[in-house]
């Protein structure tokens, strides 16, 4: 694992990945650098501590085997392309503290079924749910000024 400044910058234990196919972070790091995760297929599960309050872009892009993420309170933004092509995607869990989905955040996450945004997001990107064709219930609040 790379650290620098209390940001995880990449990720490099892929035996842990491959063997175990999940990853506990470190209440220590505070921010999820660009691309920390980026092609990671055998993550299926990742824990993040509530230290986090920064996730990169493309942080988890391709992660093609996370089924499910909770993005701990303290996050604000869901910057653009994390979570792109997490085609096992099936649950997320969004924090009240976010107030921005950016761009194609979560495009071609084929498996995700259903969606709350919360109370206080007040824009969502171009291209946010780009092709996810399983999404059958999207919840979007009062407090979205722009899509």
């Amino acid at each position: 694992m790379k650290v620098e400044d209390e940001t995880l910058i990449k990720f490099t234990n892929m035996d842990v990945i491959n063997y175990f196919g999940k990853v506990k972070l470190s209440k220590k790091i505070k921010k999820i650098g660009m691309m920390a995760f980026f092609g990671c297929t055998k993550l299926k599960k990742i824990t993040i501590p509530s230290s986090v309050t920064k996730i990169g872009t493309c942080a988890f892009k391709d992660c093609t085997s996370l089924t499910e993420i909770e993005i701990p309170e303290g996050v604000t933004k869901i910057g653009k392309n994390v979570f792109c092509n997490c085609t096992s995607l099936t649950k997320i869990t969004i924090p009240n503290s976010v107030t921005e989905i950016d761009d194609c955040a979560f495009e071609d996450c084929t498996s995700l079924t259903k969606i709350v945004i919360p109370e206080g997001v007040t824009k969502i990107g171009y291209c946010a749910f780009c092709n996810c064709t399983s999404l059958t219930k999207i919840t979007i609040p009062n407090s979205v000024t722009e899509i």
